[in-house]
Formats: structure tokens, sequence, C-alpha cells
């Protein structure tokens, strides 16, 4: 396989940094290189969490290009517009974000008008031929009674709708790997749901 680029991003508190080492580690278990990425000064603040991942036979470098990568997952609708600049749609860049607003600092700080979500949409189509609306964050929390897990749905989503080319049983052993013992069955759980779902 060539290089896969992935761009990961959302606001502190939504796993980003959690979903990202999940999906390292299982293109790890594929058998394939991986080099990542992170900046997570803000995560305590709600800021906004960019995480790049690349993986494939031989990968020199964690940096991904501008119109290089080959999906983005957003857990914030404003945060996945942010990352558009990674995006093209010659390449066939496939963009997926939960609908859950959490209004970034940088937004509730300088006041700015938070954009509605039909809007961030129709301006991802501008990079994106392949642009989903993922309700991750109301369906985990409908299931389980809370939001968190939400970035596990998501994961199981990309997986299971083959936007992440990686086996599902490879992700689990990521999971597996980075969550404590006694999170694995509920997370197991909400990453089987993210992997039936359907849009």
């Amino acid at each position: 396989m060539k290089e896969f680029d992935v761009v990961l991003t959302g606001v502190g508190g939504q796993g980003i940094l959690t979903f990202g080492n999940i999906v390292a580690h299982a293109a790890l278990f594929s058998g394939y290189d991986v080099k990542t990425t992170e900046l997570h000064g803000l995560a305590q603040r709600g800021g906004s969490i960019p995480f790049q991942l690349r993986f494939g036979k031989k990968i020199n470098s964690a940096l991904i290009m501008q119109g290089d990568a080959d999906l983005i997952v957003s857990m914030e609708p404003l945060e996945a517009l942010r990352a558009a600049y990674y995006s093209s749609r010659e390449k066939g860049t496939k963009i997926v974000f939960d609908d859950k607003i959490l209004t970034p600092v940088t937004v509730s700080v300088l006041g700015q008008k938070y954009p509605p979500i039909k809007g961030i949409k129709k301006a991802l189509k501008q990079f994106s031929k392949d642009v989903r609306v993922v309700n991750a964050s109301s369906i985990v929390k409908e299931k389980t009674g809370s939001e968190l897990g939400s970035n596990i749905f998501m994961l199981g989503y990309v997986v299971g709708n083959k936007l992440l080319p990686l086996k599902p049983k490879n992700v689990l052993k990521g999971i597996q790997k980075i969550l404590k013992p006694k999170y694995f069955e509920l997370n197991k759980n909400i990453f089987d749901m993210g992997l039936k779902y359907k849009i």
C-alpha cells in the first residue's frame, strides 16, 4: 500500500490524541511503518488539537503537506473547516466530522460568530467531494448516557465504511493497547456501533 495520510482534529477533551494513538498502533499491528506528529499545548484549555498520522511501507516524515491528506476526521465542526487546508478534491480526500459544537477558544475569545453546520459542510465541499456529518456524540450519549467514547464511535465509522484502510481486529488491538483494561469492553461496544453505522 502507498502512504496513507490522516489528519485528526478537534478541541481539548474530545480524545483526539487517544484516537490518533489507537490508529498508530493499529497500523503497526498491520505491519506498516508509522509516523505521527501532534500539538497538544492547548489541550487543557479547550484549544485546537491537530494530530497528523502517516502509515505505509516506508514513511520518512510525519508531516502532511497542503492538499496531501487522504482522510480528515474532526470531532468538532469548525475544526474540520480549519483542517480543510490539507484536503484536495483532485486527490479525493474524504472529510468526516461530528456535528457536536464545542466552540473553540479562538472563536469565543475573539467574539466571533459560530457558522451553521450546513454552512460548514457547504464550505468543505469546495475542498472535498466526500464530506460526511456523523452524529457521533449524540448517538453515543443516547446509548451510554455519556458523550465519552464519541471518538471511538467515529473511529469505528471510518473503519467500517472503508475510509481508513485498517482491519477492525487490528484497531481493536490498538484500543486494547491504549485504553485501560476496565474501559475496554465499553469501548469495544462503542467501536462496534460505529462499524455498523451508515450514512
